[in-house]
Protein backbone atom coordinates (compact mmCIF):
# COMPACT_ATOMS: atom_id res chain seq x y z
CA UNK A 1 0.00 0.00 0.00
CA UNK A 2 1.52 3.02 -1.34
CA UNK A 3 1.26 6.55 0.92
CA UNK A 4 -0.24 9.18 -0.62
CA UNK A 5 1.93 12.35 1.79
CA UNK A 6 3.42 13.81 -0.69
CA UNK A 7 7.22 13.92 -0.82
CA UNK A 8 9.21 17.39 -0.38
CA UNK A 9 11.11 18.17 -3.18
CA UNK A 10 14.58 17.48 -2.97
CA UNK A 11 17.15 20.44 -2.44
CA UNK A 12 18.59 21.88 -5.46
CA UNK A 13 22.24 20.57 -6.18
CA UNK A 14 22.94 22.07 -9.05
CA UNK A 15 22.42 25.89 -7.87
CA UNK A 16 24.94 28.97 -8.60
CA UNK A 17 26.41 28.38 -5.89
CA UNK A 18 27.62 24.37 -6.15
CA UNK A 19 28.58 25.01 -10.19
CA UNK A 20 30.81 27.35 -8.60
CA UNK A 21 32.03 25.38 -5.57
CA UNK A 22 32.61 22.79 -8.40
CA UNK A 23 34.19 25.06 -10.69
CA UNK A 24 36.86 26.08 -7.74
CA UNK A 25 37.29 22.85 -6.91
CA UNK A 26 38.44 21.80 -10.45
CA UNK A 27 40.86 24.92 -10.59
CA UNK A 28 42.33 24.20 -7.08
CA UNK A 29 42.94 20.25 -8.69
CA UNK A 30 44.09 21.09 -12.03
CA UNK A 31 46.86 24.27 -10.47
CA UNK A 32 47.73 21.67 -7.44
CA UNK A 33 48.44 18.95 -10.28
CA UNK A 34 50.38 21.88 -12.12
CA UNK A 35 52.80 22.07 -9.03
CA UNK A 36 53.35 18.67 -8.55
CA UNK A 37 54.37 18.02 -12.13
CA UNK A 38 56.68 20.84 -12.23
CA UNK A 39 59.90 18.57 -10.17
CA UNK A 40 58.93 15.60 -12.99
CA UNK A 41 58.25 17.68 -16.16
CA UNK A 42 59.76 21.17 -15.67
CA UNK A 43 63.52 20.42 -16.24
CA UNK A 44 62.93 18.73 -19.21
CA UNK A 45 60.91 21.33 -20.72
CA UNK A 46 63.19 24.19 -19.27
CA UNK A 47 66.27 22.21 -20.99
CA UNK A 48 64.94 21.34 -23.96
CA UNK A 49 66.80 22.90 -27.31
CA UNK A 50 69.22 24.52 -25.01
CA UNK A 51 72.24 22.56 -25.03
CA UNK A 52 72.57 22.43 -21.68
CA UNK A 53 73.25 19.77 -19.53
CA UNK A 54 71.13 18.77 -16.12
CA UNK A 55 72.85 17.77 -13.21
CA UNK A 56 71.88 14.07 -11.78
CA UNK A 57 68.36 13.62 -10.02
CA UNK A 58 67.09 17.37 -10.67
CA UNK A 59 63.80 16.54 -10.78
CA UNK A 60 63.94 15.07 -6.80
CA UNK A 61 65.99 18.06 -6.26
CA UNK A 62 63.31 20.53 -7.17
CA UNK A 63 61.11 18.05 -5.16
CA UNK A 64 62.94 18.24 -2.06
CA UNK A 65 63.45 21.84 -2.55
CA UNK A 66 59.89 23.01 -3.17
CA UNK A 67 59.03 21.17 0.51
CA UNK A 68 61.39 22.69 2.18
CA UNK A 69 60.67 26.05 0.86
CA UNK A 70 57.01 25.84 1.85
CA UNK A 71 57.93 24.32 5.46
CA UNK A 72 59.96 27.53 5.85
CA UNK A 73 57.29 29.92 4.49
CA UNK A 74 53.93 28.10 7.23
CA UNK A 75 55.75 28.15 10.18
CA UNK A 76 57.22 32.14 9.49
CA UNK A 77 53.78 33.02 8.33
CA UNK A 78 51.54 31.92 11.53
CA UNK A 79 54.05 33.80 13.43
CA UNK A 80 53.70 36.89 11.32
CA UNK A 81 50.06 37.03 10.75
CA UNK A 82 49.40 35.96 14.97
CA UNK A 83 51.05 39.15 15.61
CA UNK A 84 49.15 41.00 12.74
CA UNK A 85 45.78 39.76 14.22
CA UNK A 86 46.68 41.00 17.83
CA UNK A 87 46.53 44.61 16.28
CA UNK A 88 43.08 44.25 14.80
CA UNK A 89 40.78 46.02 17.04
CA UNK A 90 37.81 43.92 18.37
CA UNK A 91 40.02 40.74 17.24
CA UNK A 92 39.06 37.48 18.80
CA UNK A 93 41.15 35.87 21.87
CA UNK A 94 44.31 33.98 20.64
CA UNK A 95 41.96 30.38 21.36
CA UNK A 96 39.94 31.50 18.53
CA UNK A 97 42.93 31.24 16.11
CA UNK A 98 43.20 28.24 13.51
CA UNK A 99 45.46 25.05 14.89
CA UNK A 100 49.30 24.92 14.04
CA UNK A 101 50.74 23.03 11.45
CA UNK A 102 54.50 24.51 12.97
CA UNK A 103 55.05 20.88 14.35
CA UNK A 104 54.13 19.00 10.88
CA UNK A 105 55.90 21.50 8.72
CA UNK A 106 59.21 21.48 10.40
CA UNK A 107 59.11 17.80 10.27
CA UNK A 108 58.43 17.90 6.37
CA UNK A 109 61.32 20.24 6.35
CA UNK A 110 63.62 18.15 8.35
CA UNK A 111 62.62 14.88 6.12
CA UNK A 112 63.74 17.31 3.17
CA UNK A 113 67.00 19.09 4.44
CA UNK A 114 68.17 15.78 5.49
CA UNK A 115 67.69 14.05 1.95
CA UNK A 116 69.38 17.00 0.45
CA UNK A 117 72.05 16.61 2.78
CA UNK A 118 72.33 12.94 1.63
CA UNK A 119 72.77 14.07 -1.67
CA UNK A 120 75.50 16.74 -1.14
CA UNK A 121 77.42 13.86 1.00
CA UNK A 122 77.50 11.84 -2.83
CA UNK A 123 79.30 15.31 -4.38
CA UNK A 124 75.86 16.33 -5.40
CA UNK A 125 74.76 12.34 -6.71
CA UNK A 126 71.24 11.21 -5.87
CA UNK A 127 73.23 7.80 -3.41
CA UNK A 128 71.97 4.52 -4.75
CA UNK A 129 72.37 2.74 -1.14
CA UNK A 130 73.28 3.86 2.45
CA UNK A 131 76.87 2.93 2.15
CA UNK A 132 77.25 5.97 -0.29
CA UNK A 133 76.36 8.58 2.12
CA UNK A 134 79.64 10.15 3.54
CA UNK A 135 78.45 11.80 6.43
CA UNK A 136 81.62 12.85 7.72
CA UNK A 137 82.27 14.67 4.43
CA UNK A 138 79.57 17.05 5.10
CA UNK A 139 82.09 18.46 7.62
CA UNK A 140 84.42 19.03 5.37
CA UNK A 141 82.64 21.52 2.69
CA UNK A 142 80.95 24.84 2.70
CA UNK A 143 77.73 23.32 1.04
CA UNK A 144 77.94 20.47 3.78
CA UNK A 145 78.03 22.46 6.78
CA UNK A 146 75.35 24.49 5.46
CA UNK A 147 73.26 21.59 4.65
CA UNK A 148 73.78 20.17 8.35
CA UNK A 149 72.74 23.87 9.37
CA UNK A 150 69.47 23.48 7.58
CA UNK A 151 68.70 20.00 8.82
CA UNK A 152 69.82 20.94 12.62
CA UNK A 153 67.12 24.30 11.79
CA UNK A 154 64.30 22.66 11.20
CA UNK A 155 64.51 20.07 14.34
CA UNK A 156 65.07 23.14 16.29
CA UNK A 157 62.46 24.98 15.02
CA UNK A 158 59.83 21.54 15.91
CA UNK A 159 60.66 22.17 19.43
CA UNK A 160 60.47 25.61 19.69
CA UNK A 161 57.10 25.53 18.22
CA UNK A 162 55.65 22.85 20.93
CA UNK A 163 56.92 24.98 23.24
CA UNK A 164 55.39 27.94 25.43
CA UNK A 165 57.16 30.41 23.28
CA UNK A 166 56.21 29.20 19.78
CA UNK A 167 57.70 32.77 18.10
CA UNK A 168 60.99 31.23 19.50
CA UNK A 169 61.22 29.05 16.09
CA UNK A 170 61.62 31.93 14.15
CA UNK A 171 65.75 32.18 15.11
CA UNK A 172 66.20 28.76 13.61
CA UNK A 173 63.96 29.51 10.64
CA UNK A 174 65.75 32.65 10.24
CA UNK A 175 69.04 30.28 9.98
CA UNK A 176 67.43 27.98 7.32
CA UNK A 177 67.22 31.17 5.58
CA UNK A 178 70.45 32.65 5.78
CA UNK A 179 71.73 29.05 4.63
CA UNK A 180 69.65 29.38 1.83
CA UNK A 181 70.98 32.87 0.75
CA UNK A 182 74.70 31.65 1.37
CA UNK A 183 74.05 28.19 -0.80
CA UNK A 184 72.83 30.12 -3.50
CA UNK A 185 76.04 32.17 -4.07
CA UNK A 186 79.21 30.29 -3.48
CA UNK A 187 82.70 32.16 -2.79
CA UNK A 188 83.92 31.73 -6.49
CA UNK A 189 81.01 34.09 -7.49
CA UNK A 190 81.59 37.92 -7.79
CA UNK A 191 80.89 39.88 -5.05
CA UNK A 192 79.14 36.84 -3.05
CA UNK A 193 77.89 38.84 -0.09
CA UNK A 194 75.85 41.17 -2.06
CA UNK A 195 74.26 38.27 -4.08
CA UNK A 196 73.54 36.40 -0.53
CA UNK A 197 71.94 39.18 0.96
CA UNK A 198 69.46 39.78 -2.04
CA UNK A 199 68.43 36.57 -1.55
CA UNK A 200 68.19 37.11 2.08
CA UNK A 201 65.78 39.39 1.74
CA UNK A 202 63.81 37.66 -1.32
CA UNK A 203 63.28 34.60 0.64
CA UNK A 204 62.43 36.23 3.75
CA UNK A 205 60.00 38.30 2.25
CA UNK A 206 58.53 35.66 -0.04
CA UNK A 207 58.11 33.57 3.31
CA UNK A 208 55.88 35.65 5.04
CA UNK A 209 53.99 37.03 1.88
CA UNK A 210 52.83 33.15 1.26
CA UNK A 211 52.84 32.05 4.90
CA UNK A 212 50.98 34.82 5.71
CA UNK A 213 48.19 34.45 3.49
CA UNK A 214 47.61 30.86 3.68
CA UNK A 215 46.98 32.17 7.72
CA UNK A 216 44.98 34.90 7.17
CA UNK A 217 42.63 33.15 5.25
CA UNK A 218 42.49 30.06 7.61
CA UNK A 219 41.72 32.65 10.58
CA UNK A 220 39.17 34.80 8.08
CA UNK A 221 37.63 30.79 8.35
CA UNK A 222 37.58 30.47 11.75
CA UNK A 223 36.64 34.27 12.61
CA UNK A 224 33.74 35.23 9.88
CA UNK A 225 31.28 33.18 12.01
CA UNK A 226 31.38 35.57 14.90
CA UNK A 227 33.43 37.98 13.71
CA UNK A 228 33.44 39.66 10.22
CA UNK A 229 34.59 42.92 10.76
CA UNK A 230 37.75 41.93 12.22
CA UNK A 231 38.15 39.12 9.65
CA UNK A 232 37.76 41.76 7.10
CA UNK A 233 40.12 44.35 9.18
CA UNK A 234 42.89 41.65 9.51
CA UNK A 235 42.49 41.14 5.44
CA UNK A 236 43.00 44.88 4.73
CA UNK A 237 45.60 44.77 7.14
CA UNK A 238 47.83 41.74 5.65
CA UNK A 239 47.12 43.72 2.26
CA UNK A 240 48.94 46.56 3.38
CA UNK A 241 51.75 44.39 4.11
CA UNK A 242 51.82 42.16 1.08
CA UNK A 243 52.14 45.28 -0.77
CA UNK A 244 55.24 46.27 0.76
CA UNK A 245 56.83 42.56 0.68
CA UNK A 246 55.45 42.76 -3.46
CA UNK A 247 57.59 45.66 -3.64
CA UNK A 248 60.81 43.98 -1.69
CA UNK A 249 60.12 40.87 -3.40
CA UNK A 250 60.13 42.44 -6.93
CA UNK A 251 63.07 44.94 -6.22
CA UNK A 252 65.38 42.24 -5.00
CA UNK A 253 64.69 39.85 -7.93
CA UNK A 254 65.21 42.53 -10.61
CA UNK A 255 68.92 42.77 -9.16
CA UNK A 256 69.57 39.47 -8.59
CA UNK A 257 68.65 38.91 -12.46
CA UNK A 258 70.31 41.90 -13.38
CA UNK A 259 73.81 40.34 -11.07
CA UNK A 260 73.16 37.12 -13.01
CA UNK A 261 72.62 37.88 -16.49
CA UNK A 262 74.14 41.20 -17.65
CA UNK A 263 71.45 43.44 -19.36
CA UNK A 264 72.82 43.24 -23.06
CA UNK A 265 71.93 39.29 -22.35
CA UNK A 266 68.78 39.33 -20.58
CA UNK A 267 66.51 39.04 -23.60
CA UNK A 268 68.41 36.40 -25.31
CA UNK A 269 68.89 34.18 -22.28
CA UNK A 270 64.92 34.36 -20.90
CA UNK A 271 64.21 32.26 -23.64
CA UNK A 272 67.74 30.39 -25.03
CA UNK A 273 68.73 29.31 -20.93
CA UNK A 274 66.65 26.91 -18.70
CA UNK A 275 67.20 28.98 -16.28
CA UNK A 276 66.19 32.12 -18.00
CA UNK A 277 62.92 30.17 -19.70
CA UNK A 278 62.20 29.35 -16.09
CA UNK A 279 63.15 32.52 -14.38
CA UNK A 280 60.27 33.73 -16.97
CA UNK A 281 57.51 31.40 -16.22
CA UNK A 282 58.03 32.50 -12.56
CA UNK A 283 57.87 36.18 -13.52
CA UNK A 284 54.25 35.59 -15.11
CA UNK A 285 53.45 33.51 -12.29
CA UNK A 286 53.65 36.46 -9.79
CA UNK A 287 52.39 38.79 -12.73
CA UNK A 288 49.02 36.66 -12.12
CA UNK A 289 49.63 36.42 -8.38
CA UNK A 290 49.81 40.53 -8.12
CA UNK A 291 46.65 40.82 -10.44
CA UNK A 292 44.67 38.53 -8.14
CA UNK A 293 46.13 40.39 -4.68
CA UNK A 294 44.77 43.75 -6.78
CA UNK A 295 41.67 41.99 -7.70
CA UNK A 296 41.29 41.08 -4.13
CA UNK A 297 42.22 44.42 -2.66
CA UNK A 298 39.28 46.07 -4.51
CA UNK A 299 36.76 44.02 -3.02
CA UNK A 300 37.99 44.34 -0.13
CA UNK A 301 37.67 48.21 -0.36
CA UNK A 302 34.01 48.67 -2.60
CA UNK A 303 32.01 45.27 -2.39
CA UNK A 304 29.25 45.26 -0.10
CA UNK A 305 30.78 42.33 1.46
CA UNK A 306 34.60 43.08 2.19
CA UNK A 307 34.85 38.90 3.01
CA UNK A 308 34.20 38.31 -0.73
CA UNK A 309 37.78 39.43 -1.32
CA UNK A 310 39.02 35.27 0.27
CA UNK A 311 37.84 34.39 -2.70
CA UNK A 312 40.92 36.06 -5.21
CA UNK A 313 42.77 35.76 -2.05
CA UNK A 314 42.36 31.67 -2.27
CA UNK A 315 43.07 31.84 -5.91
CA UNK A 316 46.44 34.17 -5.25
CA UNK A 317 47.51 31.49 -2.62
CA UNK A 318 47.20 28.77 -5.11
CA UNK A 319 49.32 30.37 -7.78
CA UNK A 320 51.73 31.28 -5.03
CA UNK A 321 52.12 27.36 -4.34
CA UNK A 322 53.23 26.86 -8.35
CA UNK A 323 55.56 29.96 -7.91
CA UNK A 324 57.68 28.14 -4.72
CA UNK A 325 57.56 24.68 -6.98
CA UNK A 326 59.46 27.11 -10.03
CA UNK A 327 61.59 28.46 -7.42
CA UNK A 328 62.57 25.42 -6.30
CA UNK A 329 63.62 24.63 -9.81
CA UNK A 330 65.49 27.59 -10.20
CA UNK A 331 67.99 26.41 -7.86
CA UNK A 332 68.21 23.30 -8.97
CA UNK A 333 69.18 24.36 -12.83
CA UNK A 334 72.45 25.60 -13.99
CA UNK A 335 72.88 29.09 -13.51
CA UNK A 336 73.40 31.29 -16.90
CA UNK A 337 76.85 31.92 -18.26
CA UNK A 338 78.06 35.62 -18.26
CA UNK A 339 78.30 36.58 -21.31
Amino acid sequence: MSSIRPIPDAPAAEGPEHRAGIGRAVALLVLVGAAALIPLLGPRVALDGTGEAAAPGVGSITLLRTVMFAALCIPVGEVFTTWLARRVPGGPPPRKSPSSWSVLSAGAGFVAALALASVVSTGNLIPQQLSDIDIGGLYETRDGKLALLEVNAFLAAGLCAQSRRPATQLLPLSAVAVAEALRAHPTVEDSPLIGSGLTLIHVVCSSLWVGGLLYVLRTVRVWRGTAPGPAAALIGLYARVAAVLLAAITATGLCSTLRRMPPSTVLDQLTETAYGRTLLAKTLLVVVVAALALTARLRLGRASDPLTACTPARAELVVLGLVVAVSALLTALPVPIRW
